[in-house]
């Protein structure tokens, strides 16, 4: 099986870097100066689960030899048309895309630009940083990867899929049920971004401030009920959990976003928050909270260009 990982940043870097270790026939579409900096030190990932540092193949857009097995990203939302047009002439009658993106919003481009077929359903929980070095470093322990059908049928192409991603150093999961998972990450990532972006600290900061818990649980109401209105609702038992999660005394998690935001960095607020708060707007679903962190973030974003 020929896979494709487009970029070699934090999540495809990882992932792909282990699939490589594990055997796998792994190639990584990057660009010229990622290209040099692989040949040149080779793809290197700093982990409590086992440092990694080994050559892997390259290639550059425009130089794709013909259709891949499978096609593995995880690019920033903001860098996803770009993707697309360079991995285009990899995708094939038989190729499966498998996006590790947050959200929907890229679902619905990829099904537009290549088809219901090719796409399937993807997420991944890995907390990963690319240093100024050019190494992969992961900050927790955490690193699993979702896959299925999007209608949830367990076909004969995603079993082969599934044999590719076992045992390659990493919790790998098909599931008949993805585009929930999908869901339920969607309200955890945009609740965590929402109250570490807009408070600007760790949830333990918020949560050790006045109002702080309860301003995170009503982020996190505000987005489960969107989820819901949609026709995802996350089960009772798994919100509790969230919420005890995002308002945790003493807990340093920050959402990626957070990260993006104190390294001066671009941030993917229409793909996490925007497309949210617009599928909540079509159900008249009241979000104050939720509006309030997308307008401070676009703010960001328009000083940050400036």
């Amino acid at each position: 099986m020929r896979i494709l990982v487009i970029g070699a940043g934090a999540v495809g870097g990882y992932f792909g870097g282990r699939l490589a270790a594990a055997g796998r026939d792994v190639t990584f579409l990057v660009r010229s100066a990622r290209a040099e900096q692989l040949r040149r030190d080779g793809l290197r990932i700093v982990s409590e689960h086992g440092d990694l540092t080994m050559p892997v193949k390259t290639v550059r857009a425009g130089d794709i030899d013909g259709p891949y097995d499978v096609i593995v990203f995880g690019v920033k939302a903001f860098a996803l048309e770009a993707a697309m047009e360079d991995f285009a002439p990899a995708v094939g009658a038989g190729t499966m895309i498998l996006p590790l993106l947050n959200g929907m919003r890229h679902m619905d481009a990829l099904v537009g630009r290549f088809g219901e077929a090719p796409v399937l359903g993807g997420m991944t929980r890995v907390s990963t940083d690319l240093d100024g070095e050019g190494r992969i470093v992961q900050l927790g322990p955490i690193q699993d990867v979702t896959y299925g059908e999007r209608d949830g049928t367990i076909t004969e192409r995603v079993k082969v899929l599934d044999a590719a991603m076992r045992g390659a150093g990493f919790d790998a999961r098909l599931s008949g049920e993805v585009m929930t998972a999908m869901w339920q990450k969607w309200v955890v990532l945009a609740s965590l971004a929402a109250i570490t972006c807009m408070m600007r600290g760790s949830i333990g900061a918020v949560a050790a401030m006045p109002e702080g818990v309860a301003t995170a649980n009503g982020m996190v109401d505000e987005c489960a009920a969107i989820a819901a209105a949609e026709g995802h609702a996350t089960a009772e038992k798994a919100l509790a959990n969230i919420r005890e999660r995002l308002t945790e005394q003493g807990s340093a998690l920050e959402a990626s976003m957070f990260r993006d935001i104190k390294k001066g960095a671009p941030v993917e607020v229409e793909h996490i928050i925007g497309d949210l708060l617009r599928r909540g707007a079509a159900h008249d679903l009241a979000t104050p909270l939720l509006r309030a962190a997308y307008a401070h973030l676009r703010v960001y974003e328009s000083l940050r260009q400036k």
